[in-house]
């Protein structure tokens, strides 16, 4: 009888010990869950498209760490000035994206040579599909987009001269993303953007935008 006694009593005792072990683990599981949820979703916590719906907040995620909390905001240009749209992400954390769109009278030349795209001792990589022009520096985190615009608000006189709008993605902070997927994920970005704002200037004539633009060959 003592030894059915101390059986069952060992069997009892293990049970708890389980119990108690399952407890615990489900207590972690909940704390945890509740420390992602409080400290780390604050991206996921954005709208899906953000900058007036020009951007999936998933390309944000891919750029930009986990953080508590994080906003986005945009903004749209005065009536003659040439700054069409401007959109920002910034987290908690002190991780940042900030877009800039203009309508600038500028070759696709002079374009490239402001970023130093056509030296042969460039720091850029560039890619392009039809009058698009687009590009990533090599030693910033910056990307920048190029479309040529006719804009209904240049006189005659003007119609000839290279007008375009322009794109600027910068990151700031610390990046998820890093090298060449960085890059190509600012430059994806920025091209969204830059579609966005080739509509809010009114270009004249019918453009059509690809989906995505083509790919990096490297870099």
């Amino acid at each position: 009888m003592a030894e059915n006694r101390e059986s069952t009593s060992t069997r009892y005792n293990a049970k708890g010990l389980l119990l108690g072990l399952t407890a615990l683990c489900l207590a972690g599981v909940a704390v945890w869950f509740a420390y992602a949820q409080f400290f780390t979703k604050g991206l996921e916590r954005l709208p899906s498209k953000i900058c007036e719906g020009t951007v999936e907040r998933d390309m944000v995620i891919q750029v930009l760490p986990s953080a508590r909390s994080a906003e986005e905001g945009s903004k749209r240009g005065n009536p003659g000035d040439d700054q069409v749209f401007s959109c920002h992400v910034a987290t908690s954390g002190d991780s940042s994206l900030l877009a800039r769109s203009w309508v600038r009278p500028v070759s696709k030349a002079d374009w490239l040579e402001s970023y130093g795209g056509s030296g042969g001792n460039n720091q850029v990589i560039r890619t392009s599909v039809g009058g698009i022009e687009a590009l990533a520096q090599l030693d910033t985190e910056q990307a920048a987009v190029y479309v040529p615009c006719a804009s209904p608000a240049l006189s005659s006189g003007d119609a000839s001269d290279d007008y375009a709008v322009i794109t600027r993605l910068e990151a700031g902070g610390d990046l998820k993303a890093t090298g060449a997927a960085l890059r190509q994920n600012l430059t994806d970005i920025a091209y969204q953007l830059t579609k966005h704002a080739y509509k809010l200037a009114e270009c004249q004539g019918p453009r059509d935008f690809p989906e995505e633009l083509p790919r990096y060959e490297d870099g």
